[in-house]
């Protein structure tokens, strides 16, 4: 389709990589038709994107007979399938650390409108500092944008990391990227592909009805939770896996925890006890704790800890389960948190940012609920959970109302006595 030379910008004073498309093939006019969209194609998708994982393009358009994209250069050549060998694969934390920004990168596309189609090990470039960059987007579907004219039709994309549903010729959507990106996950741990094949039709087969050998098997140090993930995202219908990149990468950064912050060492009925002696789980069943303790991370931290850094991106919900923690923002606390308390609660809507980072003021321990855990759970239970941070937040926002009553009338007091 093109050919890529590393090109200067004297302009900008910076090295580029320039994609160059092949000349047309005056004998098949349908071809080199296909080719000049799937190029431009690629230069209004990824140009359409501003995020730090996915390759940058600086500028795109013809001249005479010469079609061209101008795009970020990443130093090396290397991509992820340099890692998808056993004897090359890469330590396990930087693998899921890789995975969720990648996966926080096809959220932030998605939203956008944009739907790659063609996830595989050698369109995720890396830096030489190992960061992951999201490349080659000449097949990708606008789901928002106005460029119909553009749109390539058909079933595109490498038949080795195409969704169930993909290679049927049906709709793709975000969730069919999310499938690929388990396919790509699985590889980077296991060192071999789940549904490899010597032909394309073995592995279709395979990808659309045939079970894979589940990630534990292969790999049997690899922690339970990471295998879960990785058998969600690869379910053969789309209704089983993450509707969002976000609740993958928010899944996946507690594999990340599991590996850097020591987890609380309770067995599950010191779990179950610890939890019903909470307020917050005081309309719960017996049944309905047990479902939400199924989907959480139990951590330590020391005093002075951080349990939240600060401008962290919320996706779970905390639960203080022993011990006091306190928001700190510019040197000043700002809210405690004793036993019972819950934080983070607009994680579970929003995924704000958080502008303070939280920690430790006593030995604590914490209870993290992921929230894509809230579409693995009951529709009472999900209810249950609504309504007790909902309560929990209506608590906090009458504290908070308080205390500026409160602050309000000492400041009027002081100015009476300055009088």
């Amino acid at each position: 389709m093109s050919t890529v030379y590393l090109a200067r910008d004297t302009f900008e004073g910076k090295d580029v990589a320039l994609k160059v498309a092949n000349p047309d093939n005056p004998d098949n006019a349908k071809r080199s038709s296909l080719i000049r969209k799937l190029f431009f194609n690629e230069a209004k998708a990824a140009g359409h994107l501003r995020h730090p994982n996915i390759v940058r393009v600086y500028d795109a358009g013809s001249e005479g007979d010469i079609r061209y994209i101008a795009m970020e250069y990443v130093a090396g050549g290397r991509t992820v399938h340099a890692h998808c060998q056993r004897q090359t694969l890469l330590p396990l934390e930087d693998v899921v650390e890789m995975m969720t920004k990648t996966a926080t990168a096809f959220d932030y596309a998605h939203r956008k409108g944009v739907i790659h189609r063609d996830i595989k090990p050698k369109n995720l470039l890396l830096t030489e500092n190992r960061e992951v960059k999201i490349g080659d987007f000449g097949v990708a579907v606008f789901t928002e944008m106005d460029l119909a004219e553009t749109q390539v039709q058909g079933q595109l994309g490498s038949p080795l990391y195409m969704s169930p549903e993909q290679l049927r010729g049906e709709q793709v959507t975000n969730q069919s990227d999310l499938f690929a990106l388990g396919l790509v996950i699985y590889e980077m741990v296991a060192g071999q592909h789940p549904f490899w094949g010597n032909s394309v039709e073995v592995v279709s087969r395979k990808i659309a009805r045939e079970p894979y050998v589940p990630l534990e098997e292969v790999r049997p140090d690899v922690p339970p939770m990471l295998a879960r993930i990785v058998d969600r995202t690869l379910k053969k219908h789309p209704a089983g896996r993450y509707n969002l990149g976000l609740d993958l990468a928010g899944d996946l950064s507690l594999i990340y925890d599991h590996i850097n912050i020591p987890e609380a060492h309770l067995s599950s009925p010191k779990q179950f006890e610890s939890a019903k002696r909470l307020k917050f789980f005081s309309r719960f069943s017996d049944e309905e704790v047990w479902e939400v303790i199924d989907g959480t991370t139990w951590q330590e931290f020391e005093p002075g800890a951080q349990i939240v850094q600060p401008s962290a991106s919320i996706n779970s919900l905390y639960l203080v389960v022993n011990g006091d923690a306190a928001v700190f923002r510019d040197g000043l606390e700002v809210e405690r948190f004793a036993r019972g308390s819950c934080f983070g609660e607009l994680g579970l809507i929003d995924r704000p940012e958080r502008k303070g980072a939280v920690l430790a003021l006593t030995p604590v321990t914490v209870m993290k609920i992921r929230s894509s855990h809230l579409d693995e759970v009951s529709s009472q239970t999900r209810t249950n959970l609504y309504q007790a941070y909902l309560k929990a937040t209506a608590e906090r926002l009458v504290r908070a109302t308080d205390s500026i009553v409160e602050q309000s009338g000492h400041a009027h007091q002081r100015a009476g006595r300055r009088r």
